[in-house]
């Protein structure tokens, strides 16, 4: 037990600090910060980050469609709250005895850790020494910015991350109940949680036919392996989302309703159409930086015979390359931790430590930029409260 807890703390602390450091400026109410200036509203600026208080008002009002209208003032059809999936919400109702607000900060940190938790002990894997595993573990916890600025400010990909981290380690420990559970956990969070299902599909597939391939046709079936079946329970998270979105709107594939909310076009690379609604600019040379990365680690993985992983990293990855969406990084997110199981070796160096070292204060800079800029304007706090 003391053990656990031992391992534990530093999991805690490199979830807390770097939240607390962000929010400090915030919460002390500072003009400026390395002569970044930011707003005076304390931390009403952190709650009110994009899309946090959306989430709020499905926590608040769980779809009921006319409360939406009478208590909140988005100025968004009513229909638009289909693309935010119950979970998270139901999470953030469950502690709203602290207000909604903080709820949702204290949910969002929670999901922080334990998606910092599970990355540790997926990464302890594949690397050498536990040394290597708590360093990519601090790395983790700030990088990329992106990363960093989701977990703290009210925000599902916390949560998102948590889940999908957690099913590929215990599908890659052949844990499928628990592998299951955390899908499950992921496709009530967010929708791309059922490529996780797709995912360990393709796995089971590409699976049986290497391990079958020398076998006669006729001893195929006595040799395919069925452990993986609880997975099918898997589409049923999406499935009851659905079913409460009908009960709810009226309308059973209300989420692909829901307006301009599903950023996924053909052909792919639409994003550096510079004047699409979500892109609106030309400056997207980063854009290129992230396919590169991406499909470097996808290769990498495969290469590594990390199939399990690199299968669902590459599904993921090609969802990617049709979003056409200023934001990208964001959606990029859930293939991140994978990455890091794909550059490992490289990741655990002298030199990258050292260069890692000097990006942590540009990190902060940018992190509180843009959350600084990132809040919706809102002139009504009292729905958000109680």
């Amino acid at each position: 037990m003391l053990g656990k807890i031992k391992n534990f703390v530093p999991i805690l602390l490199l979830t807390l600090i770097p939240t607390l450091l962000l929010w400090a400026p915030f919460f002390l109410h500072a003009e400026t910060i390395w002569t970044i200036p930011l707003p005076s509203d304390g931390m009403a600026t952190v709650v009110a980050n994009y899309d946090g208080p959306l989430y709020i008002a499905v926590a608040k009002t769980f779809y009921n469609l006319e409360q939406l209208k009478s208590d909140f003032s988005f100025n968004l059809p009513v229909e638009y709250f289909a693309a935010h999936f119950p979970l998270f919400p139901l999470l953030i109702r469950l502690f709203s005895f602290i207000t909604y607000s903080y709820s949702m900060l204290v949910v969002t940190v929670a999901s922080s850790i334990l998606a910092i938790l599970f990355f540790n002990k997926l990464i302890k894997k594949y690397v050498k020494s536990q040394e290597d595993a708590l360093f990519l573990t601090f790395a983790f916890a700030l990088f990329p910015a992106r990363w960093l600025i989701t977990r703290s400010i009210g925000s599902p990909e916390p949560l998102f991350l948590a889940s999908i981290i957690a099913s590929v380690f215990y599908f890659t420990e052949k844990k499928y109940w628990a592998a299951t559970f955390w899908a499950i956990i992921a496709s009530l969070t967010k929708s791309p949680g059922a490529l996780l299902f797709v995912a360990y599909v393709a796995h089971f597939i590409f699976e049986q036919f290497t391990r079958l391939a020398s076998i006669k046709t006729s001893e195929m079936l006595k040799k395919i392996n069925f452990k993986i079946y609880p997975i099918i329970l898997i589409p049923l998270a999406t499935l009851a989302v659905f079913l409460l979105f009908k009960y709810k709107f009226d309308d059973f594939l209300a989420y692909f309703h829901s307006g301009d909310n599903i950023h996924l076009f053909f052909p792919p690379f639409q994003i550096f159409n510079h004047s699409a609604p979500w892109v609106g600019t030309f400056w997207l040379e980063d854009v290129i930086f992230i396919y590169l990365i991406g499909a470097l680690g996808v290769v990498t993985l495969f290469q590594k015979k990390h199939y399990e992983i690199a299968i669902f990293s590459a599904i993921f990855f090609a969802t990617t390359i049709f979003i056409s969406h200023r934001d990208l990084s964001r959606y990029f997110l859930p293939i991140v931790p994978f990455l890091y199981v794909a550059f490992a070796d490289f990741l655990s160096k002298k030199e990258f430590k050292i260069a890692f070292l000097f990006i942590v204060i540009p990190i902060f800079l940018y992190s509180l930029s843009f959350i600084s800029q990132n809040a919706m304007p809102i002139s009504n706090w009292q729905p958000f409260i109680h």
